[in-house]
């Protein structure tokens, strides 16, 4: 059943609501987060295995470029076997946008490399040859080599540096047959764990994707009792310029685009409105429909992944998931129906906010007349006037702009956000709550 219901995950038409909810419920619970953990350390020692750590590489993908650099400082810091796997391409299914992907990930990974001390400024991705070189030398290097063969190789690789991978490929060299099956092995090994992508990390059932998760692997492997010193400081985390607070007399223009049926933007609401609190901004709500209700489709691994993923991320943020209604169809609409005219009362953040607590901790079906009725009269807005809106389509317009608005900066998914002056100039995006750190550098770069 479980299978069955995981395979249909949010599926747009073909899945109902129950099942999509009793999914979403099951994978961002808490509860079972804890157990599948308990029962997972407790297999382990039965089959009197070592705390091993699986880490995925794929030589071409920028932030592995990021990850590689802390392989020798997990296995420094922690009691671990670290077993790095080589792997090859994506699933296609799992990248929506492909093109806007790609540009996004290797300007985000360039953005964030110096908070992490790393120099990374490549102009654009290495050419086939030089990264099939890459991996015909990765393939070919013991384990207890890997991290320190794979650093070499990466920096080379993303510098056009043809002459030190040759060089390398003299000591470390293997047949395109060996290459195929070596990629194919890690991907297989990559799918049965339950990712998708290069650049993470897996702890016996868990994944951990990039230095942005990092944090969460190494809070597991002290609770278990595996750091080697007292030194409490983390290995990975990056080093931020921006205060808690800013106090100035310009703003900026910080634009939030949600969407009502996303667990990440859900992780990010708490924490877009304590920014415009703490940072003189003037915030900005733009809506867009989820991506189910843009025809994309979620494979079942990408599904269980950014549900669980999504609720780890929001716990630790004070933010944590409960009950979930999903609002995907019919209720999203209507939700939607009345954000123009919220948003015009000035209420718009607000009113976006409750509805993804009253869909992700409070499962209310935020589509009942009734509910919508109480959360306009809570935002201290009139009802007899708000309601004129409810199921009109002019909202539709809107969130098209919106949506267009956020593709112009290679942003497809949610949250997403862009910081301009306040007369709208020099736009600066960036793409999901993992980067809210980056978007107060930015502020704080503009007007401190």
């Amino acid at each position: 059943m479980i299978k069955k219901v995981l395979r249909n995950f949010l599926a747009k038409r073909t899945i109902g609501s129950k099942l999509r909810n009793y999914s979403m419920n099951t994978f961002s619970s808490y509860d079972l987060f804890k157990k599948i953990r308990i029962d997972a350390e407790a297999k382990r020692d039965l089959e009197n295995r070592p705390h091993e750590v699986i880490y995925f590489h794929k030589v071409d993908d920028p932030y592995s470029h990021l990850t590689i650099q802390y392989i020798d400082k997990i296995k420094a810091s922690y009691g671990v076997v670290l077993k790095p796997i080589l792997v090859g391409d994506e699933n296609p299914e799992t990248i929506h946008e492909p093109n806007l992907y790609n540009a996004y990930c290797l300007e985000d990974s360039k953005r964030i490399a110096p908070y992490y001390g790393i120099d990374f400024k490549p102009t654009s991705y290495p050419k086939k040859e030089l990264v099939d070189l890459s991996n015909a030398i990765l393939t070919s290097v013991e384990e207890d080599k890997f991290s320190e063969v794979a650093k070499e190789v990466s920096n080379a690789l993303w510098q056009g540096d043809e002459d030190t991978l040759s060089s390398l490929s003299k000591v470390y060299s293997s047949t395109e047959k060996e290459v195929s099956e070596k990629l194919a092995s890690g991907n297989s090994i990559r799918n049965a764990k339950g990712y998708y992508f290069g650049s993470a990390f897996y702890y016996e059932k868990e994944l951990y994707w990039g230095v942005d998760r990092i944090d969460h692997l190494e809070d597991r492997l002290s609770e278990l009792g595996l750091k080697k010193d007292t030194n409490n400081e983390p290995i990975c985390a990056p080093i931020l310029n921006s205060p808690p607070s800013l106090e100035s007399d310009k703003q900026v223009n910080l634009y939030y685009y949600p969407s009502l049926n996303s667990p990440y933007t859900y992780a990010s609401a708490k924490r877009v409105g304590e920014m415009r609190d703490d940072y003189p901004i003037n915030l900005v709500t733009k809506p867009v429909l989820p991506m189910l209700m843009r025809n994309m489709k979620i494979i079942d691994l990408k599904a269980k992944y950014i549900i669980s993923d999504a609720a780890r991320e929001a716990r630790k943020h004070g933010y944590p998931m409960g009950s979930i209604y999903s609002p995907i169809g019919k209720p999203a609409r209507k939700a939607y129906s009345l954000f123009p005219i919220v948003d015009e009362a000035g209420k718009g953040f607000e009113y976006i906010d409750e509805l993804l607590k009253a869909s992700f901790y409070d499962g209310i079906n935020i589509g009942e007349d009734e509910y919508l009725e109480s959360l306009v009269e809570r935002l201290e807005l009139d009802w007899s006037i708000i309601k004129k809106d409810l199921n009109t389509k002019k909202w539709k317009r809107v969130l098209d702009d919106n949506l267009k608005d956020m593709y112009a900066g290679n942003c497809w998914g949610v949250p997403s956000f862009k910081i301009t002056d306040l007369d709208g100039a020099d736009p600066f995006y960036v793409w999901g709550q993992d980067r809210m750190w980056l978007l107060k550098e930015e502020i704080n770069r503009r007007l401190a």
